[in-house]
């Protein structure tokens, strides 16, 4: 129970981040582009790959701080350190296939269910 009380603070922080940053960057760069959310990722996919990396090859982070961070803070701050995460460590592992396979079904079956979403919402809508 503590560990998941861990990740869902982790994860308001997180949350509490991303509209922080995602907004700061419309306000300083205007939205005609999504500069918030490509910062934000940009961001999340760095701090997860490091904090997973000291982790891996050390005992400075604890289980419970990188379930914080990672699961918890980073997971409210972008999913898509996730999945970039999960990318690398499949390609890291000598796992090409998987790791390209990872890339193309993620982001065609994203953009394929949210075109479905879409149409769903706007039907049950009218």
């Amino acid at each position: 129970m503590a560990h998941f009380l861990l990740v869902c603070l982790g994860g308001a922080i997180g949350s509490g981040a991303r509209f922080l940053a995602a907004t700061g960057a419309v306000m300083l760069f205007g939205a005609d582009f999504p500069r918030g959310t490509l910062f934000v990722n940009l961001l999340g996919s760095f701090l997860l790959a490091l904090v997973m990396g000291i982790s891996a090859g050390s005992t400075i982070i604890s289980l419970e701080l990188r379930l914080f961070l990672g699961a918890g803070v980073m997971g409210g701050f972008t999913t898509y350190s996730s999945f970039n995460y999960e990318t690398i460590a499949l390609a890291d592992q000598g796992s090409w296939g998987a790791a390209i396979f990872n890339v193309v079904v993620t982001l065609s079956g994203c953009l394929l269910a949210g075109v479905a979403g879409l149409a769903a919402g706007r039907a049950l809508a009218s």
